[in-house]
């Protein structure tokens, strides 16, 4: 099996340190990470095992994002799309839900060609995400804490905005188990900096357990959101071809039943005639 990685190359600085007065969450992640080892092994090789099936090109993929205080580091997730795909399109779907009040929903809701066979599942349960536990074990992530953003989100955040990277990024956290797909964009900010201004031990626990419930919602949302994003066209298609096919019979119908009628009158006219 291929193990190798797709990168998108960016200059990253030194992996960055976590809070020396947070240590307990450092004790966490590492604590939480080997006692799951055992679950999490076969979940990685299952992911592995569907994008081969369904791709040519690396099981893994590494993209730069921008973590604690704005410093960047190599993310790494299991890749769900076609090698070298087009990040055009997503930029402009981030770019209009940050300057919007529309719900932070993915591309792939709606199906994105992007994405490889299996993509969409990999992605709506977190499987995607798992390598990212390299991140954590090296300081650059945390188990919980915002989401890591990409760099040419980072330089459309307003200041305020950035108080966000305050903290470690993580691999879950308060905006994903607060309806996350529901939320907008500032909500998300919002919510970010909050746990990053208050997190506890306790809090950090909370959100890891309330993460599979909503994970399971999640799937749950994307496969209805594509269901109904196919359902109208073909619908609205058959109503229309419907439609347009009673009243084209109607109009016929019509218009042989005046004829029908002024040939009677004519009829009746001539007959009169011939008999005054």
């Amino acid at each position: 099996m291929d193990f190798s990685i797709e990168a998108h190359q960016l200059d990253c600085s030194p992996s960055p340190k976590a809070d020396p007065d947070l240590r307990w969450k450092r004790t966490l992640d590492v604590l939480l990470i080997l006692l799951a080892l055992p679950f999490l092994i076969p979940l990685a090789l299952l992911a592995a095992l569907l994008i081969r099936s369904g791709s040519r090109g690396p099981v893994l993929f590494r993209q730069g994002r921008v973590g604690h205080q704005g410093r960047r580091f190599m993310c790494f997730k299991f890749r769900t799309m076609f090698v070298n795909a087009d990040t055009a399109t997503h930029q402009g779907h981030l770019h209009q839900l940050m300057n919007s009040n529309a719900p932070m929903m993915k591309m792939d809701s709606k199906g994105d060609p992007r994405i490889i066979p299996f993509g969409v599942l990999l992605r709506a349960s977190g499987l995607d995400e798992l390598p990212q536990l390299i991140n954590v074990l090296r300081g650059e992530m945390s188990l919980v804490g915002p989401r890591p953003c990409l760099p040419y989100e980072y330089g459309q955040y307003l200041p305020w905005q950035k108080e966000r990277f305050q903290t470690v990024p993580g691999l879950t956290g308060l905006w994903q188990v607060s309806g996350k797909n529901k939320t907008t964009f500032v909500e998300m900010i919002q919510l970010d900096i909050r746990y990053a201004k208050n997190k506890t031990l306790w809090w950090d626990l909370k959100i890891i357990l309330l993460t599979v419930p909503a994970l399971v919602i999640q799937m749950l949302e994307t496969r209805q959101a594509r269901l109904a994003s196919s359902r109208p066209v073909r619908r609205k298609t058959s109503y229309s071809n419907y439609t347009t096919q009673s009243h084209s019979f109607t109009k016929a119908a019509l218009v042989s039943a005046v004829q029908a009628r002024d040939g009677e009158d004519v009829w009746m006219r001539k007959e009169i005639k011939l008999n005054s």
